[in-house]
């Protein structure tokens, strides 16, 4: 795990965000789930420079509180299975 990766699970731990809680997304009636922990670990796969952009959001979606964090999350997922399925495309 590497340092960037560490803070944001810290951020939430201590912001009592359970890195386990899921979204649901429906894409062409088929649901995936994904994982706040997931999320973070995928995107953490990137480039250095992606890794500061997610973690510099996550900071900002902390302080616009729980609201942020899940609209957060939900952009993030959505970016992921958009990659995901245009991969596959």
């Amino acid at each position: 795990m590497n340092n960037i990766e560490q803070q944001c699970k810290q951020i939430l731990t201590e912001q009592n965000i359970d890195i386990f809680s899921e979204i649901d997304f429906d894409i062409n009636g088929k649901v995936h789930t994904l994982s706040f922990n997931y999320i973070v670990e995928t995107f953490m796969l990137a480039s250095d420079e992606s890794q500061l952009v997610f973690i510099t959001a996550l900071k900002k979606a902390i302080e616009a509180k729980e609201m942020g964090i899940n609209k957060f999350f939900e952009g993030m997922g959505q970016l992921l299975l958009m990659t995901h399925l245009s991969e596959k495309m």
